[in-house]
């Protein structure tokens, strides 16, 4: 499989490793300093960019024909229109705030604890992410789709980094050196403490998730999701 790489920082030198070992070959690595040559020649390419630069990233693989796979957060203000572009191009594109396998179990046991949980209003809820002082979104991608897999679930309604009032889930964003990411899902009462956690002991997991969702994503047309790829639904 050739696969254009979109973004080639620590995540896309890990990608690249992980790729090659493989088997499969590296075609384009964008980066600020190069230009989409070679993006055509591409099976499927993998976003791991900066926000500013995720959306023309992504714009340049559908008018390319190249499925895209994109794991930058941080610009999903604009998902609709990428969508959008994507059903007109009759393309293919998977967004997912995290790839890691590990951490997409963990968004379905999420969902599932958060489900049994609304039936408990002695409890309140919070979250807290820790990443790596390079992460530039706070919170994360996937501490905001952890709070709305439990919005979905439950009686909460938003999120928020400040002091959380009714309906609220509060989520402290912690930056600190040489941590890939570590997530925690808290229901707190009176008299207990329930809590899930995630924590990430390097990239490899982010990368290997990414290019297992490349490789299953050529050959198709269409909008997906990790669930797809990992037959969750």
């Amino acid at each position: 499989m050739k696969i254009a790489l979109l973004g080639y920082g620590k995540m896309g030198q890990t990608i690249e490793r992980i790729a090659l070992e493989r088997g499969h070959e590296i075609v384009l690595k964008k980066d600020e300093f190069n230009t989409y040559e070679g993006l055509s020649n591409a099976d499927v390419a993998i976003d791991f960019s900066i926000p500013a630069v995720a959306v023309a990233n992504i714009s340049s693989c559908f008018y390319a024909n190249v499925p895209v796979v994109s794991g930058t957060t941080g610009w999903l203000d604009r998902y609709d229109q990428m969508v959008a572009l994507c059903q007109e191009k009759n393309g293919a594109f998977i967004s997912s705030s995290n790839f890691s396998l590990g951490v997409n179990l963990f968004f379905e046991l999420n969902d599932y604890l958060a489900k049994m949980m609304s039936k408990f209003d002695s409890y309140t809820i919070d979250m807290e992410e820790i990443h790596h002082t390079q992460k530039l979104d706070a919170p994360s991608g996937t501490a905001i789709s952890l709070a709305k897999g439990v919005i979905e679930n439950s009686n909460y309604t938003n999120w928020t980094l400040e002091e959380a009032k009714a309906n609220q889930i509060h989520i402290e964003a912690v930056r600190t050196e040489n941590v890939p990411g570590t997530h925690t899902v808290t229901y707190h009462s009176a008299v207990d403490t329930i809590a899930i956690k995630h924590t990430a002991h390097n990239r490899d997991g982010f990368a290997l998730g990414a290019i297992i969702a490349a490789e299953w994503i050529v050959g198709k047309h269409g909008i997906f999701s990790m669930k797809d790829v990992l037959e969750l639904i």
